[in-house]
C-alpha cells in the first residue's frame, strides 16, 4: 500500500534567514591580520585640546562588553520581532512573520506600514522567495538521497516524500518521522510531518495537527479528515468561502454531499481534491531528480602499492574526469580520491578548490601532494575519483576596457596553500560601512572581488555642502590598532579626570600601567536610527602610551556627565603595533 509523508516547514523563510546570519560569522581560528596603525606623536594627558573629535562618528554598539545589556533586551530576553516584506503592486506587505511577531498580531498579507505603526522596533527584512525556493529544492535533493528517492516540492514551505517500502529502513514510520523532525530541529528549522495513504490527506493533516508528528493508519484517512476545515483540501479561497456560506465547514460535511451537485456548484477542481485526499483518484508526485555524481574509476588485475603506481593511475583518471565535467559544464570545487585496499579498508584523500576548475594538470598536481597520505597496506585493487561538490564553469567576461590590466589570478596559489593548511584558514578582510570597531572589518573569501559586500565611503546629505570627500573608515586620519581584541577587556583601578581626560593609570590583566602620552577622546554613538536602545549609548576612545612605550586603545562607557550614556567603566579594546 502506498504511503506518503508530508513535511511542513511553517517558519522556513524566517529560520532560513536567521540560519544565514548565524553561519555568516566566520569562526576565528587565528588572530585577524594586523592593520597599519599611525605612529603620530601623542600628547600628554591634559594637553588634548585641538585633538578633540566631537560626536560626528556614529556607530552601533554590537561589541557590548560582558555584563552590559541594552535596554530593549534587558526586559524581554528574546529577539526583536522579525518579518519579511514583499511588494504586491503598490502595496508593501508582510510575507512571513516569526512566532514573536505572530503573537503580537502580525500576519502575512498585512501592510508593513500598519505593522510598523503597531509594533515599535520591528525588524523588517526583504523577502527572498527565489532563495527560499532554491533552499527548499536543496533540501528536497537531500531528502531524495537520504530518506526517499521520490521527493517532491509541496508549495513553498513543504515536501512530499513517497516512503512506500522505505520506512522499515529507519525503524518504521513513526521512528522515521521523528528522525526527520529531529534532524531538521538540530539544523535550526521547525518541522511538522504527517504520514497517510495519500498526499492530499498527509498535506491536510500536517497543517492542522496539534503535534509535530501525525501518523494516519492505512485506510483511515476518511475519519482523520472528517473534522478538518474544507480549506485543508487545497481548494481555492472562493470555493471555501462559498462552502462556509452554505454551512459546510468541515470535510466530513463535504464528503456526505453527492458528487454531481458539488461539481456543478463548485467546479471539478474541488471534487478532484476531495477524491485525491480520500484515495479515489491517484495524485502523482513530480519528484526532484538529483544530479548524477561525476566520477571516474579504475580496477586493477593485480594490487598496486607504490606511490609511483598510484600517481600513474591518477594521471589516467583525471583526464577522464575532466572530460565528463566538460560535458556537464561544471568545474570541481571538492574532489575525493578513494583507494580500495585488498583488506577492505578504503583510503580517502580530499582536496578543495577556491574556484571551480577542470584543468587536468592543476587537479593532478593537487592530488600528487596528498599521495603520501594514502597507506596502501597489502595493496590497492581500485582507485576512484568522485566530485563531491561542483559548480557551473563557463566563459568569464573580459574587462570593460581593453587597455585595463587584468588582476592576477591567484586561484592556483590559493589551492596549493589550501592543501597544506586548509581553505577555512585562509581569508581576506573587507571594509564595512560602520564606525563601530567590531564591525568596521569583516572576513571574505580569498577570491571574492573587493566590491562584494563591501561598503564604499559615502557623503551624507550635510556633507555634500562641503566638496571635500568623506573619510573612509580605514583612513589614516582615524588610526586604529593593529590588533583588536575579540571582546573588550575591563580595566581596574583607573585614575582619570572627568569628563574629557584620558586615564593616568590603569590595571590590565593584573599589571599596572602609567600613561605618559594620550590622544582623544574619539566619540562613537549608537545607531539610534536603527535601534532605540542605542540612542543614549556612547563610547569615548583614547589612544594612550605607557612608560614602556606600548600603545593601547581604551574607551570609557559614557560621556562622563550624564549617567544614561554609560556606567563610566573603562575597557581596553586594542593594542597598537
Amino acid at each position: 500500500m502506498k504511503r506518503v509523508a508530508a513535511l511542513f516547514l511553517p517558519q522556513w523563510p524566517i529560520e532560513r534567514l536567521r540560519q544565514a546570519e548565524r553561519h555568516g560569522a566566520r569562526p576565528d581560528p587565528a588572530p585577524p591580520p594586523a592593520l597599519p596603525a599611525s605612529r603620530a606623536p601623542l600628547c600628554k594627558p591634559g594637553q588634548h585640546e585641538g585633538h578633540w573629535r566631537p560626536g560626528a562618528r556614529w556607530a552601533q554598539d554590537h561589541g557590548r562588553p560582558s555584563g552590559v545589556v541594552s535596554k530593549a533586551a534587558a526586559g524581554t530576553g528574546q529577539r526583536a520581532p522579525l518579518v519579511t516584506s514583499i511588494r504586491n503592486g503598490s502595496r508593501i506587505e508582510i510575507a512571513a512573520a516569526c512566532p514573536v511577531a505572530q503573537a503580537l498580531g502580525l500576519r502575512p498579507g498585512m501592510a508593513v506600514t500598519q505593522a510598523r505603526a503597531q509594533i515599535r522596533g520591528l525588524d523588517i527584512r526583504p523577502a527572498d522567495p527565489a532563495g527560499d525556493l532554491a533552499a527548499l529544492r536543496r533540501l528536497a535533493m537531500l531528502s531524495a538521497r537520504r530518506w526517499s528517492p521520490l521527493t517532491a516540492l509541496s508549495d513553498a514551505d513543504g515536501l512530499f516524500l513517497d516512503i512506500t517500502g522505505t520506512a522499515h529502513l529507519f525503524g518504521g514510520e513513526e521512528r522515521m518521522a521523528h528522525r526527520i523532525v529531529d534532524l531538521l530541529a538540530r539544523a535550526g528549522f521547525t518541522a511538522h510531518i504527517a504520514i497517510a495513504d495519500t498526499a492530499g490527506a498527509a498535506w491536510a493533516l500536517v497543517r492542522h495537527a496539534d503535534t509535530r508528528v501525525k501518523i494516519c493508519q492505512p485506510n483511515e484517512q476518511a475519519s482523520a479528515l472528517a473534522s478538518l476545515p474544507a480549506s485543508a483540501l487545497r481548494i481555492d479561497a472562493t470555493a471555501v468561502e462559498l462552502l462556509k456560506r452554505l454551512g459546510v465547514d468541515d470535510i466530513g460535511q463535504l464528503m456526505a454531499m453527492p458528487r454531481g451537485p458539488l461539481v456543478r456548484r463548485f467546479g471539478a477542481a474541488s471534487v478532484l481534491r476531495l477524491d485525491q485526499a480520500l484515495g479515489g483518484i491517484a495524485e502523482p508526485l513530480d519528484p526532484v531528480i538529483p544530479p548524477e555524481t561525476v566520477a571516474a574509476r579504475q580496477r586493477f588485475a593485480e594490487p598496486i602499492a607504490t606511490a609511483e603506481a598510484i600517481e600513474h593511475w591518477l594521471g589516467a583518471l583525471v583526464p577522464d574526469l575532466t572530460i565528463a565535467l566538460e560535458r556537464e559544464g561544471l568545474g570541481v570545487r571538492a574532489l575525493e580520491c578513494i583507494a580500495d585496499r585488498v583488506d577492505g579498508i578504503p583510503q580517502r584523500i580530499r582536496i578543495g578548490l577556491a574556484r571551480p576548475s577542470r584543468d587536468p594538470a592543476h587537479l593532478l598536481r593537487l592530488l600528487k601532494r596528498r599521495i603520501e597520505d594514502i597507506e596502501p597496506g597489502y595493496g590497492i585493487d581500485a582507485i576512484a575519483l568522485h566530485v563531491r561538490r561542483a559548480a557551473p564553469l563557463g566563459p568569464e567576461p573580459v574587462t570593460e576596457r581593453l587597455d585595463e590590466e587584468a588582476a592576477p589570478d591567484i586561484a592556483t596559489l590559493v589551492d596549493t596553500l589550501a592543501t597544506r593548511i586548509g581553505l577555512s584558514r585562509m581569508w581576506r578582510m573587507r571594509a564595512v560601512e560602520s564606525d563601530v570597531p567590531e564591525r568596521a572589518a569583516a572576513p571574505m573569501a580569498v577570491l571574492d572581488p573587493p566590491e562584494r559586500g563591501g561598503a564604499r565611503a559615502k557623503i551624507d546629505d550635510v556633507g555634500q555642502l562641503d566638496r571635500s570627500p568623506a573619510l573612509h573608515p580605514w583612513h589614516p586620519e582615524w588610526p586604529k590598532p593593529a590588533r583588536l581584541l575579540r571582546r573588550p577587556e575591563r580595566l581596574d583601578h583607573v585614575i582619570a579626570e572627568m569628563p574629557d581626560h584620558a586615564p593616568r593609570r590603569f590595571t590590565w590583566r593584573g599589571q599596572t600601567h602609567r600613561v605618559i602620552c594620550a590622544d582623544g577622546p574619539e566619540r562613537i554613538h549608537g545607531e539610534w536610527w536603527k535601534r532605540t536602545a542605542e540612542a543614549d549609548q556612547l563610547r569615548d576612545y583614547f589612544r594612550v602610551e605607557d612608560e614602556t612605550g606600548r600603545r593601547y586603545w581604551l574607551f570609557r562607557r559614557g560621556d562622563g556627565e550624564q549617567g544614561e550614556t554609560g556606567d563610566l567603566s573603562w575597557y581596553l579594546h586594542g593594542v597598537f603595533g
